[in-house]
């Protein structure tokens, strides 16, 4: 077990409060105390009076694939793709990760289909053997209209990491792609169609969301709530969106795409995911509902990073700066609340007696530094 450490001069963000100047005392792996004071002990580490926040906790990357495929048709070894994702995630303070990773590609160029077995495989390995900086888990995104989705989940659904379970449609028009225009021009440029290949792709799309969607969401659902998996719906638009969902239990609402939808997972007592790009853009990428306005209306309850890592920690602390949150709740969105969502009720905060997943953060105007990041204890960055 990690020996003891004493980080000191720092201000500890805790429930419900900033302990200013504070130290914490960590053992075996857990925190063990929570002075309101510095002290002296000659082996502490001095913080300097930076901040000292619990270990992010992100729900939803997609980052991993950026380094199995760095440029369109390359393909890197698997170990070191995730070694890089993985030390990525730890430099932006994330301690905890679900990888995201897709069960039936909507693309249909096949890639992410090629990757995912490898991906998990390697994962679990590198997990097992103690070699990644974060703890990993996965997050299997399922999308309903794909024809093998349905089999491919019932061979993964009882992988010990699994932690995580997302129901997706993606054909076109709809939910995320409900304008007609950007989805015309996205799937131009990410398949490199003309005109006429597009037409064809969204027919192809469109018959196949016919044939599968219902049948496949309703297998993936029993499969799911038969191994005791949380739910989540992915780009609810409209309150019938999230009402299909409740009526299965889902519990997560990620990424609702609109004000009313998320209005709606609130109402039944959902989780409301939204990007942390989202926030530190401004908005979002697609024209859909703002993560500030649903901050500001109360309907955001946790960040993911998405497809940026660094996002995760800067978002929280713009809300902090643009929004006045009080910096343990932003602090709380990015830790304890996606790590409740999930179970994994033994980290995201500092305090007595759970994990000792610790982020020394130096705050600039500019955004936040991450100086140093420990999980169970140990030094990781």
């Amino acid at each position: 077990m990690a020996p003891e450490i004493i980080l000191t001069n720092a201000d500890v963000v805790t429930p419900g409060e900033v302990v200013r100047r504070g130290t914490v005392v960590a053992r075996d792996g857990l925190i063990v105390a929570i002075d309101r004071s510095a002290c002296a002990v000659a082996s502490a580490i001095d913080c300097g009076g930076d901040l000292l926040l619990p270990g992010l906790v992100e729900l939803h990357t997609d980052s991993l694939e950026k380094h199995l495929m760095p440029r369109p048709g390359v393909r890197w070894p698997a170990q070191q793709a995730v070694l890089a994702h993985d030390a990525q995630l730890a430099s932006a303070g994330i301690t905890t990760v679900l990888d995201a990773l897709y069960v039936g590609d909507s693309a249909k160029d096949g890639v992410r289909a090629q990757l995912l077995d490898e991906s998990i495989d390697t994962i679990g390995r590198m997990n097992a053997g103690g070699l990644t900086r974060a703890e990993h888990w996965l997050h299997l995104r399922c999308e309903v209209a794909s024809p093998g989705s349905a089999p491919l989940f019932e061979r993964l659904c009882a992988h010990p990491l699994v932690r995580l379970v997302s129901v997706m449609d993606h054909t076109p028009f709809q939910r995320q792609w409900s304008d007609e225009a950007i989805y015309r021009q996205w799937t131009a440029s990410r398949l490199g169609l003309d005109a006429a290949g597009v037409d064809r792709h969204i027919a192809e799309r469109l018959q196949e969301h016919d044939r599968y969607a219902v049948p496949n969401r309703r297998a993936i659902v029993t499969l799911a709530q038969r191994h005791g998996l949380p739910l989540a719906s992915h780009d609810d638009t409209t309150e019938a969106h999230v009402l299909e969902g409740a009526e299965v239990g889902v519990t997560i609402s990620e990424f609702p795409t609109t004000e009313a939808a998320a209005v709606a997972a609130r109402d039944r007592g959902m989780a409301i995911i939204m990007g942390a790009p989202n926030v530190v853009r401004g908005g979002s990428h697609s024209g859909n509902v703002s993560a500030a306005s649903l901050a500001q209306a109360g309907l955001l309850d946790i960040l993911s990073s998405d497809y940026v890592p660094s996002s995760l920690l800067h978002a929280a602390f713009l809300l902090e700066q643009q929004l006045e949150m009080p910096l343990d709740r932003a602090v709380d969105i990015v830790a304890a609340a996606p790590a409740r969502a999930v179970g994994l009720d033994d980290r995201g905060v500092i305090a007595p007696g759970k994990r000792a997943d610790m982020v020394r953060v130096h705050a600039l105007p500019e955004g936040p530094v991450v100086r140093a990041v420990w999980r169970r204890g140990e030094r990781v960055i």
